[in-house]
């Protein structure tokens, strides 16, 4: 039998044994990815569900950080927070004051900006959707995240809240927050890195969440928030099979296992 890339992901996860391709290594502790990249290296370290700590040579990024403080021990404290929108999943202000520190900046939608603390407003700036920010030569683009179908809407209204594009020297990273399959998602270019959440009825089905990848075409993906409710919890496996053979597609111990199938 010829093993592709998406066959021996499957068998892979069939036996138990995920072996992850030699352009990353991954790091003790936090389970991290660290990426080779033009601006040098890039960690990926999954906290839980749709948090990310990112160590890159510009400084600790951590995107949309919740649950509890301990799951960021042995992670330095970030110095940019990056924060989609104001679901509980998302931005929790106890969380957020524990990790910043004097000079941690913090860019969110404007909904939540709203929302912060004096304390942690005088550290923030907001960018709605088409809105840039720069940090420490990184330049931050705010994607539009929102629902498009019907009984859907008022989970993720439309111009509400972000995504993320982050651009380094020759390396792009897209997280998209909580969004079902937009033309702004599908028409990224130049995408090396990407998250993409999947899970109903807050955003979007695996089948969507592959179609969109496979037309943007990111050089890597990992799937996370793919935990549901009322059965709406998608398949991270199923989605590497769906996804075109352009983009590798990675995983995470979001849930505590390192693949979780539905």
């Amino acid at each position: 039998m010829t093993h592709t890339r998406r066959t021996f992901l499957t068998t892979a996860a069939a036996t138990g044994a995920i072996t992850f391709l030699p352009f990353t290594v991954r790091a003790a502790g936090h389970a991290a990815d660290t990426f080779d990249t033009p601006a040098g290296p890039i960690s990926v370290n999954p906290v839980d569900h749709a948090s990310i700590v990112f160590e890159t040579p510009l400084g600790t990024i951590a995107v949309d950080p919740v649950g509890e403080m301990a799951a960021y021990d042995g992670l330095p404290k970030p110095d940019l927070i990056l924060i989609t929108h104001e679901h509980g999943d998302h931005y929790n202000a106890e969380i957020l004051a524990g990790l910043t520190g004097d000079n941690t900046k913090l860019i969110t939608n404007p909904a939540v900006y709203e929302m912060l603390p004096d304390d942690l407003k005088a550290k923030a700036e907001m960018i709605a959707n088409g809105e840039a920010a720069a940090w420490n030569g990184l330049t931050i683009d705010a994607i539009p995240a929102h629902n498009t179908t019907e009984g859907r809407l008022n989970f993720h209204p439309e111009g509400r809240d972000n995504g993320y594009v982050l651009t380094f020297d020759g390396f792009r990273i897209y997280v998209s927050g909580d969004t079902e399959d937009l033309p702004e998602m599908r028409s990224l270019e130049n995408i090396d890195l990407a998250f993409v959440c999947m899970n109903l009825p807050f955003t979007m089905d695996l089948e969507a969440a592959a179609s969109a990848v496979s037309e943007f075409a990111p050089t890597y993906v990992y799937p996370y928030h793919y935990r549901g409710r009322d059965g709406g919890t998608q398949d991270p496996m199923a989605f590497a099979e769906l996804v075109s053979s352009d983009t590798e597609v990675k995983f995470a111990p979001w849930y505590g296992d390192e693949i979780m199938p539905a």
